[in-house]
Formats: C-alpha cells, structure tokens, sequence
C-alpha cells in the first residue's frame, strides 16, 4: 500500500523536472538576446555595429588624425576631430563620421541605432550615442529641453519641433543644406541653419 504513494510523488517530480526543463530552454535564449541589447527595456534598439569610439580611417585613403587646436576641419566630407579635443567629442565626431554618406529617410536612426538613412534627430542622436551623451534616440522636440541650455563649449545642439541639427568642434552636422541634390547627413563649414525656423540651443553638460 506503500507503493502506490511513493510512485506517485516520483511521477510528480518527473513532471515537475520536465517542466523546468522546457522552461529553461525556452527562456533562456530571449534573455540572452535581451542582455546583448543593453537589457529589458521599454524600448530596445538594435545595434548591428556597435558606435564607434575612436576615429577611423576613411575611405578615401590617408586622413588626417587631427585638426588645428580647438576646431574640426573637413577633409573630403569626413570631419577631424581637432587636437586636444574631449574625448567624448571624437567619439561624437567619429560616430556622425559614420553614417555621413547616409541618405535621409523620414524615421530613420529612431527604430535602431544602425539604420538604412537617418532623418535630422536620428543622425544628431547617433552622433550624440558615439560619445555616450545619450542612451536612446530623441525626436526633435525632446531636444528642445535636453541637457543644459545655451551653447557648449564643444558641443551645441539646436533644436524645434521640426527639426535638429548640431555644431561640433566648430562644424555643423545637418541633414538640411546639402549640395548637389544629396539628402542625408552631412557636415558643413557653415554654421548658419539651412533651415527655417527658431531654434534651442543646447548641450551636452561639461562640453
């Protein structure tokens, strides 16, 4: 009579070990995956390439490692970051330096951080995310009330509620403006918005 019990308790821990199993198998690849993508979150953006922390060679052959103290020059399109520059503000520089042959697209930089095209606040958050000034993307309007207000030292974003673009080391990086029919991020000597509109100008603290 003793049995019958005994059986039944090993039939239940069977189940349970079973159960357990499957749970494990099932769970544990979506949290990985989850971790991989900065944790669970409200929001997740994936990352093909991870941003960029130092400046890279460019595709045009030898560039340049650095400017002239205290200000960004362009060297076939590509920004270099001047000497003695923060450097949270190479890595900004080096991330916009990615994606400045881009091309604009409505949205894009705002599902994920590595994106086809990039619209004006998606371009100024990638940019922002290569010196870890920013955690995920912001529309334009956001910007209006993001870090401390007025213009930094190196870094100054301007921003309405239609649209963003930012100064780095003396260089504007915009969507708006550009030349022979190009769309998409671009840098310019030229700090005047090619847009229209009032803008906000803020920046990231301590730059």
């Amino acid at each position: 009579m003793q049995k019958a019990p005994a059986a039944a308790r090993i039939a239940v821990l069977s189940t349970f070990i079973a159960l357990a199993a499957l749970f494990i198998a099932i769970a544990l690849p979506s949290l990985a995956q989850a971790a991989d993508r900065g944790g669970l979150t409200a929001y997740e953006y994936e990352s093909a390439e991870p941003a960029p922390t130092e400046p890279d060679a460019g595709e045009e052959g030898e560039v340049p490692t650095t400017a002239e103290a205290g200000r960004a020059t362009l060297y076939n399109g590509r920004a270099i970051a001047p000497a003695g520059a923060p450097t949270a503000v190479k890595q900004v520089i080096a991330a916009a330096n990615k994606i400045r042959l881009k091309p604009y697209i409505w949205g894009g930089g705002h599902g994920r951080w590595w994106d086809r095209g990039y619209d004006c606040s998606g371009a100024v958050s990638f940019a922002l995310r290569g010196g870890r000034l920013i955690t995920s993307p912001m529309p334009s309007g956001p910007m209006m009330g993001w870090g401390a207000p007025g213009r930094g030292r190196w870094i100054t974003v301007y921003a309405n509620a239609g649209h963003a673009y930012m100064v780095v080391a003396g260089l504007r990086f915009d969507t708006a403006g550009n030349e022979g029919g190009e769309s998409g991020p671009r840098w310019h000597e030229s700090l005047t918005a090619a847009a229209g509109g009032r803008f906000v100008a803020r920046h990231p603290v301590g730059y």
